[in-house]
């Protein structure tokens, strides 16, 4: 028996919104509406959305599901959410919102939250001219998943958006490895290189922001006599944490800060780190160069094992 919010069960039992709308043809009105999933599959919804052509704003919203209790409470919870909203507006609305709205769902059925935001840009999309091939995840990017359909492209935004960490999250949340499970290896592989490609763009905006900070430190007060070696210290592991940890993190690898001593900083390589051959590469590439550049020209860097 899944553990279902008292929400969930309220638009379980008395759903809102549930039908279609019809093309009446009112001026300055028109209906729109986007569909996912296929019964084969368990899940699908229909998303009916009444707007008005001046404002672009959501009058009317209705589904049709053929689903599960949390499809069901998940599509009212989407009609009841996008109606007053712009179309705009609309298309900022998560899985994750959908979820909170409820009250939070069980993780095995996420993947009716998903639905619904895939519905609703489906939705917008078809409103707009816009051909839904061009839109639909599962029409782009290499199949990974060939018994529910899913291709790289939608792994990679569920597990982006949700920040996911394990291929049981990602079957969740849009099924994938689900079936015969032969993708799993896949999916663990496209987990691993999501958080590879957001530690990197850590890394560049920490790097910015720490680059200021310490410049905005090196012009202060602070500067105008050498730094004391609680200052450089402060100094060195905000870097390290902001800038160098993140990157290695994802490679498998960390580093502690040990000792400083004057210019000399003692570092402790963790992890894949510890072992690999390149680790003279890592010391001076990733850690020497970018103290350097942050914080003294002077600095050198050493490993050391406890």
């Amino acid at each position: 028996m899944w553990d279902y919010t008292d929400k969930v069960l309220e638009l379980f039992y008395n759903p809102k919104n549930q039908g279609a709308i019809e093309e009446t043809n009112e001026p300055g009105l028109k209906v729109a509406t986007g569909e996912v999933g296929s019964i084969a599959c368990g899940d699908a919804l229909r998303l009916h959305l009444k707007v008005e052509v001046a404002s672009d704003k959501i009058l009317d919203a209705r589904f049709q599901t053929f689903g599960c209790t949390s499809a069901i409470a998940s599509s009212s919870a989407l009609t009841e959410m996008v109606k007053g909203l712009t179309l705009d507006e609309a298309l900022k609305v998560t899985n994750k919102e959908i979820a909170a709205y409820l009250g939070g769902l069980p993780e095995a059925k996420m993947h009716c939250s998903v639905m619904g935001q895939e519905a609703l840009e489906a939705a917008i999309s078809n409103y707009r001219g816009i051909p839904l091939a061009a839109h639909d995840d599962d029409d782009e990017g290499t199949l990974i998943c060939t018994c529910f359909s899913i291709t790289d492209t939608k792994i990679r935004k569920v597990i982006a958006q949700n920040n996911l960490l394990s291929a049981e999250q990602v079957t969740n949340y849009v099924k994938a490895g689900g079936g015969c499970g032969s993708c799993l290896a896949k999916i663990d592989d496209i987990i691993k290189e999501v958080k590879q490609e957001f530690a990197k763009e850590n890394l560049h905006t920490n790097g910015a922001k720490a680059k200021t900070e310490v410049s905005v430190l090196n012009n202060s007060l602070w500067q105008q006599e050498p730094l004391t070696n609680v200052r450089k210290v402060a100094l060195i592991q905000k870097v390290l944490d902001e800038e160098v940890r993140p990157v290695l993190i994802a490679d498998g690898g960390d580093v502690e800060l040990y000792d400083v001593e004057g210019d000399k900083v003692k570092v402790v390589l963790q992890g894949a780190c510890g072992s690999c051959s390149s680790s003279t590469a890592t010391l001076k590439i990733a850690i020497e160069s970018r103290l350097r550049d942050r914080i003294s020209k002077e600095i050198i860097v050493e490993a050391v094992n406890y």
